[in-house]
């Protein structure tokens, strides 16, 4: 009599990357770097106006967001780095804010995000902090927890929806984020075929120091990556432009 087959089992996960190992990774890369280098010399060129365009652009779209979210989209809540499973103000603030749009009639969330092994994924740390925030049994709350940056947010996050169906109205979505956040969000979301609107998880864009650092540096990597994909264009690399879709 013949023996049965063992039990097929899914493979184990390959583990997760740390933040800085992701990092090191991305700057060794050469299609990175190339991009680097293109936006590096636009800018000198420019005696640094090309910069001050994104960072005018960024700092627009970070004080013009509205704070709601249209009826019949889902919404994705970014995370933000969270070492030992300890999420930040902003992280607990972007939470807030989906709660609120919780209670003014959103029901589908996806929660972006990954982790290093051996720790929670920020997916995981905004689905403990909803709940711990009374998000109900009835809201529905997806977790994409393989990400590492704001690019593979958005890849996973297309593919689960597109996995689940529903055609182009999968795409309807909302970006819930900080405000100086925003304009990377929108932007490769934009670049991947999203219908994406803006909502910020903050009232109105902070008054402090540090909100200028982190719209200088938003600035500058949005500068990197809209450079790069114009250079890609003009000189016909799909390999490049394939990098932010």
């Amino acid at each position: 009599m013949p023996t049965a087959p063992p039990p097929v089992r899914n493979p184990p996960a390959p583990p997760r990357d740390s933040r800085g190992a992701h990092r090191r990774r991305l700057l060794a890369d050469p299609d990175v770097l190339h991009g680097l280098a293109v936006a590096a010399v636009a800018m000198l060129a420019s005696g640094g106006l090309v910069y001050l365009v994104y960072l005018a652009h960024v700092w627009r779209t970070a004080r013009r967001a509205p704070v709601s979210a249209p009826d019949g989209r889902v919404v994705l809540v970014f995370g933000k780095h969270a070492p030992g499973g300890r999420p930040d103000a902003d992280f607990q603030v972007r939470l807030d804010r989906a709660m609120a749009l919780w209670r003014e009639g959103a029901r589908e969330f996806v929660l972006l995000g990954g982790g290093a092994s051996g720790q929670p994924s920020e997916a995981a740390l905004a689905r403990a902090g909803l709940r711990a925030r009374g998000m109900p049994a009835d809201a529905v709350l997806r977790l994409e927890d393989r990400s590492r940056d704001t690019l593979q947010n958005l890849r996973n996050a297309r593919a689960l929806l597109d996995a689940e169906g529903g055609g182009e109205a999968a795409h309807r979505v909302v970006l819930l984020s900080s405000r100086y956040h925003l304009a990377r969000c929108l932007w490769f979301a934009r670049r991947m075929g999203f219908d994406a609107r803006p909502c910020a998880a903050e009232a109105h864009l902070p008054a402090a120091p540090g909100t200028a650092w982190r719209l200088a540096g938003e600035a500058a990597y949005v500068a990197l990556v809209d450079l790069g994909t114009r250079w890609a264009r003009l000189i016909g690399s799909r390999r490049l432009l394939a990098r932010t879709q």
